[in-house]
């Protein structure tokens, strides 16, 4: 673990959300298992292998010396979670975790939840897709009647940028209410309220109420890699992007996001070639640097694709 505490012995004190070490990466060998993020004022430590108690002990020293250089007087707050298959554990290792908890992001406010579940209310390799998003719609000439279509929305940090950067207009699109009612409460926080709908329902059950809602002029498409009993990606996504076209208005753009390491870029090239050919491949966005990755195809991929003028 020499990588990750050479990691912790240099970091800054962080005041964004952002993600330290990346050892999933592939990058330091012999540190894969392990990963560090900083939702201020707490650090969260992952480990995909059950880790020993002599482990924990050596990192949360680590991290103690360096608290006390960088936030001198400060309470150090920690959180350890295990997500190795069958050691499911998330612990407080010390200090507190703030109720409400809420962190910021380029400005941005999000409430998360580091001690319940493991997706923690902010997906931190997604920054570079929001930054897109928000430079995108205020720079875009109509952006005052701009709207905006985010399926699989879940804390629908995408329409929090989108409407901070003047879109009139944001459709949310989750089937979890629980993760809708934090959407909702990430807007108050940021004070973008009007304009924006949060619809808890199943997508592939609400196309026609969600295409009379358009055209938009944009489509945010993130769905989970694997959702038990409702999203395969390698099986659904193909009927996600046929319908591109029509959610789409004359010029739209459509970023489109992809997280299952087993599913390359060409998986999606291929398949909106077949099934939204009308819609032309722009660019894939970089990653945020700190998640680095020694193979990048199986890495997050944010595609941006422009629909035709007809």
């Amino acid at each position: 673990m020499n990588a990750l505490l050479t990691a912790i012995a240099s970091m800054e004190l962080p005041t964004d959300a952002c993600r330290i070490f990346h050892g999933r990466g592939g990058l330091y060998p012999g540190c894969e298992a392990w990963s560090l993020d900083a939702y201020p004022p707490v650090l969260v430590l992952t480990s995909f292998v059950p880790a020993s108690d002599e482990s924990l002990g050596t990192i949360g020293r680590a991290l103690a010396a360096r608290w006390a250089a960088i936030a001198p007087g400060q309470p150090l707050n920690w959180v350890y979670q295990c997500r190795a298959e069958g050691h499911a554990d998330t612990r407080l290792m010390e200090g507190t975790v703030p109720e409400p908890h809420e962190v910021t992001e380029a400005g941005s406010r999000y409430k998360v939840h580091v001690l319940r579940g493991q997706n923690h209310g902010l997906f931190l390799d997604m920054a570079e897709g929001r930054r897109w998003v928000r430079g995108y719609v205020s720079a875009h000439p109509k952006h005052y009647a701009f709207k905006v279509l985010n399926l699989f929305a879940y804390t629908c940090a995408f329409s929090v940028v989108a409407m901070q950067a003047g879109a009139r207009q944001v459709v949310n699109v989750d089937m979890s209410q629980g993760a809708l009612a934090i959407g909702q409460h990430n807007h108050r926080l940021n004070g973008v309220e009007s304009g924006a709908g949060f619809w808890g329902h199943d997508i592939f059950k609400t196309w026609g109420r969600i295409t009379r809602t358009g055209p938009y002029d944009l489509v945010v498409l993130d769905p989970p890699s694997y959702q038990k009993g409702s999203f395969v990606a390698s099986k659904d996504y193909p009927r996600l992007l046929r319908r591109l076209p029509e959610l789409l208005a004359p010029g739209g753009h459509a970023l489109v996001c992809l997280n299952a390491p087993e599913l390359d870029t060409a998986f999606v090239q291929a398949h909106m070639q077949e099934q939204a050919p009308s819609l032309a491949f722009l660019q894939r966005l970089p990653n945020p640097s700190a998640f680095a990755d020694a193979q990048p195809e199986r890495a997050l991929k944010v595609l941006i694709y422009r629909a035709v003028n007809e």
